[in-house]
């Protein structure tokens, strides 16, 4: 099978799983390290490598579920606040292994555009989601919550021009999800 196979078949059958799905089974600390080392491998326009990673491991995600969810029930207008989302943010890594909260760190150099540095972040997240399912991990990227507010940047301790671009949670499922495209490829191409 050539190098191509392999990753058609990984890229294929990666799919996402919730966390809900995960059974609490834990992530060797080494498989959380080449993920990240997958990560840093993601295309960077400048070299800015502009992501950067906020790793809650089973002893300290379950403060950082807390501390999310305490931000939500502070800084969302009463009106729009819902206590199963503050329920549901309390208890996301319940049965997961680990949270890493991926930042995009924008960097000085004026030349590249933060969609750049956003999309070189986003890459990153991708490297981690295809080692995941080579690793047979389950994986959920989430943007919910707190995610785009000020006070979750601020919980970081980030700048103003640095962008949160989602949480990973990780951990194992008995679930073996199928995937499927509802646009067949032929009418998302367009031939020059």
């Amino acid at each position: 099978m050539s190098n191509l196979d392999i990753l058609n078949g990984i890229i294929a059958n990666r799919r996402t799983v919730k966390p809900a799905s995960m059974n609490g089974k834990l992530i060797e600390e080494s498989s959380i390290h080449t993920l990240l080392q997958l990560a840093d491998w993601a295309p960077t326009h400048g070299h800015t490598e502009p992501w950067r990673f906020f790793v809650y491991t089973p002893l300290s995600k379950s403060k950082f579920c807390a501390d999310h969810a305490a931000l939500y029930k502070q800084y969302t207008a009463e009106d729009k606040f819902m206590q199963a989302s503050y329920e549901k943010l309390f208890h996301m890594a319940d049965t997961a292994s680990h949270v890493i909260v991926v930042v995009m760190k924008k960097g000085n150099n004026p030349k590249i555009p933060v969609q750049e540095e956003l999309i070189a972040t986003a890459c990153a997240i991708q490297n981690i989601l295809l080692g995941c399912a080579a690793a047979g991990i389950a994986a959920y990227w989430g943007t919910g919550g707190m995610t785009y507010h000020p006070k979750f940047k601020e919980y970081f301790g980030l700048d103003e021009k640095d962008l949160i671009a989602g949480t990973l949670y990780l951990g194992y499922s008995d679930e073996r999800r199928t995937g499927k495209r509802l646009i067949p490829l032929n009418d998302k191409i367009s031939w020059g």
